[in-house]
């Protein structure tokens, strides 16, 4: 039989998967060998390693759930929160509401505050909202990928969150590994993230950090987890010390994992996000050339994740399709009320260069002025 995916690789322009380096494709051809396999366990050593560099974390509990960014956030809140507890989320955009769905279902109390689809918090609003009870965890996304919008303040508002005795849990999926995220030096109790956004790996893995508080919060709890699979002492027992038996990983997922954080490592943090920011400012310029103009405030507009206003009178599925179908470019739409009015353009990875932005605008433009 002839393969079904027997085709050359797709242009990934939208917010995830990122296309993967020639590097990481070559990890994932590795022979696979078993679970507990003593290489396996030296490749784990040295996994967390990269990760606490992506995170700028010295966190003991710093590891790859087997799982998509998904496992990461229910993870986190599952071991924080036990039933009864007060959980206050902060949300703008559709993934801050999907970590008060699953707060919810942990049993928490859970308070909404959020803003507008595109706009983010000040640190006045989060600290109004932490004043009105006693709350265990404070959540905020870091990144959103449903609008492309960095929240700003962090540091200002783990300070805001611990001054009222909650902890601070960071959704950091499209975050780690694209713009600047310092978990020790902000005072981050817990964050998660995926493994195929910025960190250019397939998905598959979700990398998680927690803090001292947040590790004391575990430890303390009166019920188990309610995931065995999820809970982060097993986790840590599975991934530290002796390295007891939990689940089977994947050891091709970690293969490919441990080389893009080595890609990561040897450019730098700090050289990728002069890179990203370059590559995005050239794709914002070429958009509003063409009057695409972006969604975002450049103020805290992600450099990996590019919301653009769809043109009055243009059907934006159909742009989507055709991109697809004759360029070989992927691009995303939006999610709920933005459904019709935005693209969601990714830069991430091997994604991030000028030339996929040259192709992409001189499609868009081609397909725009189609009469």
């Amino acid at each position: 039989m002839t393969p079904q995916f027997n085709r050359g690789p797709r242009i990934l322009l939208g917010p995830g998967p990122a296309m993967t380096s020639p590097r990481v494709m070559r990890a994932l051809t590795t022979p696979t060998v078993g679970h507990l396999d003593p290489d396996l366990l030296k490749l784990y050593a040295e996994e967390q390693e990269l990760l606490r560099y992506a995170f700028q974390t010295k966190n003991e509990w710093t590891f790859a759930l087997s799982g998509t960014g998904t496992s990461g956030m229910e993870s986190a809140l599952t071991n924080l929160i036990e039933p009864g507890d007060n959980v206050l989320v902060a949300i703008h955009g559709y993934f801050g509401e999907r970590i008060a769905e699953i707060a919810a279902r942990q049993g928490g109390n859970v308070d909404r505050i959020t803003r507008p689809l595109g706009e983010i918090f000040t640190v006045e609003e989060i600290e109004t909202a932490l004043k009105a009870k006693a709350y265990k965890l404070f959540a905020i996304v870091h990144a959103e990928t449903s609008t492309g919008a960095e929240q700003l303040h962090i540091p200002q508002i783990a300070e805001a969150a611990h001054r009222h005795g909650a902890l601070i849990l960071l959704d950091t999926v499209t975050s780690l590994g694209g713009i600047p995220l310092k978990i020790d030096e902000w005072n981050i109790d817990a964050a998660y993230s995926a493994s195929q956004k910025n960190l250019c790996s397939p998905s598959g893995l979700a990398p998680i950090t927690f803090g001292p508080r947040a590790k004391e919060a575990v430890e303390k709890r009166t019920k188990p987890v309610n995931s065995f699979y999820l809970d982060l002492k097993l986790y840590s027992a599975y991934w530290n010390g002796a390295h007891a038996y939990h689940h089977t990983a994947s050891a091709t997922m970690h293969y490919a994992l441990a080389e893009a954080l080595r890609e990561l490592h040897e450019e730098t943090l700090e050289l990728r996000f002069a890179r990203y920011r370059k590559v995005a400012e050239a794709l914002w310029s070429g958009l509003t050339n063409i009057e695409v103009a972006p969604f975002i405030p450049l103020n805290y507009r992600l450099p990996s994740l590019t919301t653009a206003r769809v043109p009055q009178g243009v059907d934006p599925h159909k742009v989507r399709a055709r991109l697809l179908e004759e360029y070989n470019i992927e691009i995303a739409g939006g999610f709920g009320s933005l459904k019709d009015l935005v693209w969601r353009i990714g830069l991430m990875g091997q994604s991030n260069s000028l030339e996929n932005v040259k192709i992409l605008l001189d499609a868009f433009d081609k397909i725009l002025n189609t009469k």
